[in-house]
């Protein structure tokens, strides 16, 4: 196609006058009347960011004055109005470059110390209109495709509907109470009273998401609630346990459990029952906990959000928010979800503020295993002070591992340090004499708590040295920057990571990339052209596919028959030290004990599927796999090139996909272990529930045991051979999917005719041209190659 000439900024402004675009049209122009107008695409992608900067700036004007000003300058400066839309050639990319700048310095909260020239380009305006725009080009192609039900347009019609895809990286936050958790947070995402901080008295067993909300300028917050049954269950687990036991003061449980009995209830429930407990009147201010729905909240402000937040999120407090809460429902609540307004680096991420450990009430622990095994990151965060030495923070590591590493997605952890400020008194109380006391002990902390590390042998099977860091950070230093620089205090290390994690995915690559590939194939199929070459190019990739089949079987049936020897020789381990495992899960004196960690079979697992690294299930098969399609794209294969393009676009997805499918199975299959232990156990779990009355407790525990020595010598083999069937069925399906989707893929692309395809060439040198914009520009562009 060749290139259409520039519009000048005249051309366009004489477009809008004649049309009659005032200043109230301008504003409701929509992207279909803007695509009419302004029918080049580089103009038109120039246009609208600086129509969006404009609203922007409008939005953030001072309500007492925006309305006349704007009205001044429209009835004064109506050429000014338009110079900012319309485009100039020789001025674009530095009037948009200086205008993401500003709007940079007004946004919400802390921008990363770096990096704005990448947050200019990834989720930025640029990036928004091409995507926008490229959404469009689909939604008409998909209206051109003719209303027939044969194969291809099916599936040019279905490919088009899932194009979009949102893959939020999860960030999971643990820490004691009062470690300095909220004020991190806070300070990271540039949100000061959010999260409560400081002396107020934070519930450790309620789950905490923040997320970003794009879809409107409130601060929200979700509450969900437990189900009324799974409330009732706990209400008779809680009476039972406390009747049973008769040292109750020193019992560190019953007294959690009076405590949530009391916060809800005052001290009525010395005096009821279970079922008494249930009556509504108890939760009218709470209808939706007895409607089993979603609270929802939302303010102007996210200091006045917290503050709503208040009784479902913390324990009771004497703070002046909390003066006039009469009962704290925290423990009904199983998360809160918070959404802050457009806020940059949580586009795509969402911290999570985990409690310690799991939770007595399943649904609650059910979703903190969920959320665990979910995180990409982990931040686990401790005062300087007592870094290394605190032994809370290692113990979360060590009983959660397994989650986050095998059973999850963990790909590093962060241990953040934080309170860096907190230094003793001196003789040189200088800014460059505390600062220099700070730096010291910061570097000082990285080598204690590496040093730490190192001794986690467990944890080490997980997670390697290289992806473990540590961060020692000042939230009020960053904040006041008394005695440190911005840099010290590292916050902007933290924001900058959260950045690359957005930019880790972008979601308008993936869609672009997708579109090119369907665009090309369509226009392939209208192609007439090359029946021979078509023959002969599908002949040569059927083959090549069934050579690259071969190679992800061969390393996934070796990867199967050495899971089946390290699980038989841990089955014969689990035999011989079930009594002592047993033992120290029935008479507790540390967390630990669990019946499957005797099948170890963390290190093969580890090296199978791999969490860190570029490398891939399966010793990266998966990723090596290859149908070849860039050597075939030279000179004799020129009628097929469109073709070859798809079948490139549909690998690289394929692939996607299927590592996806892995990362969430091989949870699965690791919790499977777990799983079947615990449906064997089941049934004497049932029968210890159902006693009652003096001496309870040593009357389950004598069930339990009775149960386990008439199970153990099945138990264990029944957990190793649901295991290698999962791993056997994945493998499968994994060789299912590669062969029947890659083979749909050749056909469409190299045996079906087109015959009533539309012509998409302009649709897709467009989109081509996008795509180009987006792999090509250097990273350090402030707007993508417009010019």
């Amino acid at each position: 196609m060749s290139p259409l000439p520039e519009l000048s900024r005249c051309e366009l402004i004489q477009t809008f006058k004649e049309q009659h675009i005032d200043k109230e049209a301008l504003y409701e122009l929509d992207d279909q009347t803007i695509a009419e107008l302004i029918p080049i695409v580089g103009t038109r992608l120039k246009f609208k960011k600086r129509l969006k900067l404009l609203l922007e700036e409008q939005n953030t004007t001072d309500p007492e004055t925006s309305e006349s000003s704007v009205q001044c300058k429209w009835e004064f400066d109506e050429e000014a109005v338009f110079a900012q839309v319309c485009p100039s050639p020789n001025k674009a990319n530095d009037e948009g470059k200086r205008r993401l700048d500003l709007q940079g310095e007004s946004s919400h909260g802390q921008s990363p110390a770096r990096k704005r020239p990448r947050e200019d380009i990834q989720g930025s305006y640029t990036e928004e209109v091409i995507l926008s725009d490229v959404k469009n080009i689909m939604r008409c192609v998909r209206q051109k495709l003719p209303n027939q039900d044969d194969k291809l347009n099916k599936f040019l019609k279905n490919s088009i509907k899932y194009l979009e895809t949102d893959k939020r990286e999860v960030v999971g936050v643990f820490g004691r109470t009062g470690a300095g958790k909220s004020s991190l947070i806070n300070a990271v995402i540039g949100e000061q009273g959010l999260l409560p901080s400081g002396d107020i008295s934070a519930c450790t067993s309620v789950m905490i998401r923040v997320e970003a909300n794009m879809h409107n300028p409130k601060y929200e917050a979700e509450i969900e609630f437990i189900t009324k049954e799974e409330w009732k269950e706990e209400l008779w687990t809680l009476f039972n346990f406390l009747g049973d036991n008769e040292d109750k003061e020193e019992d560190a449980d019953d007294q959690d459990s009076f405590k949530k009995l009391s916060e809800l209830y005052g001290e009525e429930w010395r005096n009821k029952s279970p079922e008494n407990l249930m009556d509504k009147k108890y939760f009218r201010e709470i209808p939706e906990f007895l409607q089993s729905k979603n609270k929802i909240l939302t303010s102007d402000t996210a200091k006045e959000l917290s503050a709503k937040c208040v009784k479902y999120t913390r324990s009771e407090s004497k703070e002046e928010d909390a003066k006039d809460v009469k009962r704290w429902y925290w423990p009904l609540v199983k998360c809160v979800t918070f959404r802050v307004p457009k806020n940059g680096l949580l586009q795509h991420v969402t911290l999570v503020d985990l409690p310690g450990n799991g939770d007595r009430n399943k649904s609650r622990d059910r979703m903190w295993k969920k959320v665990v095994g979910s995180c990409s990151t982990v931040w686990i965060v401790a005062e300087i002070n007592r870094a290394a030495s605190e032994k809370e923070p290692w113990e979360i590591l060590e009983e959660s591992c397994s989650l986050m590493g095998n059973g999850g997605e963990c790909r590093q952890i962060h241990f953040i340090c934080t309170k860096s400020d907190n230094i003793g008194g001196s003789d040189d109380q200088s800014a460059a004499g505390v600062r220099a006391r700070i730096l010291k002990r910061n570097k000082q902390a990285k080598i204690n708590v590496m040093a730490e590390f190192s001794k986690l042998k467990e944890v080490k099977k997980h997670f390697s040295v290289e992806y473990f860091k540590v961060f020692t950070v000042s939230s009020e230093e960053f904040l006041r920057r008394k005695n440190l620089d911005r840099d010290d205090t590292e916050i902007p290390s933290l924001q900058e990571f959260l950045q690359d994690l957005n930019e880790w995915h972008s979601e308008t690559l993936n869609y672009v990339s997708g579109a090119h590939g369907i665009l090309s194939l369509i226009q392939g199929a209208s192609i007439r052209e090359g029946a021979d070459i078509k023959t002969t190019v599908c002949k040569g990739l059927e083959e090549k596919l069934s050579l690259e089949l071969d190679k992800v079987r061969e390393p996934m049936l070796k990867t199967l028959t050495a899971f089946e020897k390290c699980l038989s020789e841990g089955v014969d381990k689990s035999k011989s030290s079930c009594d002592k495992v047993l033992k120290s899960v029935l008479y507790p004196t540390k967390k630990g004990g669990a019946f499957h960690r005797i099948l170890n079979i963390d290190e093969e697992f580890k090296k199978t599927f791999p969490n860190e690294g570029n490398s891939g299930p399966f010793n990266g098969v998966i990723n090596a796999f290859s149908l070849g399609t860039e050597k075939l794209m030279n000179k004799e294969c020129e009628n097929v090139k469109l073709q070859l393009t798809f079948l490139k676009t549909e690998e690289e997805k394929m692939k996607t996909k299927l590592n996806k499918l892995i990362r969430e199975r091989k949870k699965t299959i690791y919790s499977s272990l777990t799983t079947t232990i615990e449906e064997t156990m089941q049934e004497c779990y049932d029968r210890a529930k159902e006693i009652r009355g003096e001496g309870s407790l040593k009357n389950m525990r004598e069930t339990i045991e009775m149960h386990v020595h008439g199970s153990k010598n099945v138990m264990f083999v029944q957990a190793k051979d649901a295991m290698n069937k999962q791993l056997r069925d994945l493998m499968l399906e994994i060789l299912e999917k590669l062969d029947s989707t890659m083979q749909e893929s050749i056909e469409l692309s190299l045996k079906t005719d087109g015959d009533s395809i539309p012509d998409v060439s302009v649709e897709l040198e467009m989109v081509k041209n996008y795509y180009n914009e987006l792999t090509e520009c250097p990273d350090d562009d402030a707007i993508l190659c417009i010019d």
